[in-house]
């Protein structure tokens, strides 16, 4: 399942305490202060990692602990540092305070690390406190606790492309043809119910990241159908595509589609209309299609020069389509 926004508790490990021990040994009359300092507290640490696909992991932790630092033990012992938890998440996770939302952190590059909680530092024996007016302490210090917090985890994935379009416009099919990733395909709404990443390849190997977005509907920002619940995905996009159906099927009219999906953005994040697009008229191969493209133009003249003529499943216009979204992603 793809999760793509969970809250935890995470806490790092208590510093061990430090401890009062004296030096007993036969034949040796003046022992001294021998007790051990504690083992710092163990660190929870937050890395990036791209081959992980979203947040599944963390969907049932409620809580997560790094281990606490050992006690200091006696002839100068050292107690055992608590080993450091490292979380692997998805590149682009967002670290938030669960309370007030601020953001701790953004992990946008590969292996980036991020301390979420710091362990307690160890406690002190008494031969740390040891000096010439002081020859024999008998204090000591406990160590401190882990920092401890109750975070949001939000993935907002990292494509250069973002697909955008209503349920049944072809995006899945253009979506396979462009990128060759095995997306479930269907003659239904909805088949796409969580984002989909797959890379446009090139022969010289250049390779371009693209989203594909689920299918959006009017009122899609009243929460009908899935709602906006995926277009955080696309805000990190350099570019937009919008693909509509243009076969006329199912009473669709792709002029009254892009408008439904222009003002939806809108709703979400007007400054999303900012970026570059393109606009594949997709299913160029059904019977109506070139009615409904010729009227597409004349209803947009101002976009005639954003406009593809696609099919994902003939293979109309993906080579010219292809080559758009290098220019796109290079821009």
């Amino acid at each position: 399942m793809f999760i793509d926004a969970v809250k935890i508790t995470l806490s790092a490990g208590k510093g061990g305490n430090g401890v009062v021990a004296w030096r007993r040994e036969k034949y040796i009359p003046k022992g001294g202060p021998t007790g051990g300092n504690g083992g710092n507290g163990g660190s929870i640490i937050l890395k990036a990692d791209p081959t992980i696909p979203s947040l599944e992991s963390f969907r049932h932790v409620k809580k997560i602990e790094a281990p606490s630092g050992i006690q200091g033990g006696p002839n100068l012992c050292q107690g055992k540092t608590g080993k450091d938890e490292i979380l692997l998440v998805p590149l682009g996770t967002l670290v938030k305070d669960a309370a007030t939302g601020a953001l701790l952190c953004d992990l946008t590059q590969k292996d980036q690390t991020f301390t979420i909680c710091k362990g307690g530092k160890g406690g002190k024996g008494n031969n740390t406190f040891k000096s010439p007016t002081n020859q024999a302490p008998n204090i000591f210090t406990e160590g401190t606790a882990g920092e401890s917090k109750h975070v949001e985890l939000e993935l907002k994935l990292i494509a250069e492309i973002g697909l955008i379009g209503m349920p049944n416009a072809g995006k899945s099919t253009l979506m396979k043809a462009l990128t060759q990733v095995p997306v479930k395909i269907g003659a239904y709404p909805f088949t796409t119910l969580f984002p989909n990443l797959g890379y446009t390849r090139y022969d010289d190997y250049h390779q371009v990241l693209i989203a594909d977005i689920p299918g959006i509907i009017k009122d899609a920002h009243l929460d009908k159908g899935l709602g906006f619940a995926f277009l955080r995905h696309i805000e990190r996009s350099r570019a937009l595509i919008f693909v509509l159906d243009s076969s006329g099927s199912e009473d669709r009219d792709p002029v009254e589609d892009f408008e439904v999906l222009i003002n939806e953005l809108k709703a979400y994040r007007e400054a999303l209309l900012d970026r570059p697009i393109l606009i594949a008229l997709n299913k160029a191969d059904q019977e109506d299609a070139a009615f409904y493209i010729e009227a597409f133009k004349k209803a947009f003249p101002e976009r005639n020069d954003q406009i593809i003529v696609t099919s994902g499943l003939s293979g109309i216009g993906i080579d010219t389509l292809k080559k758009a979204i290098r220019t796109l992603a290079s821009a």
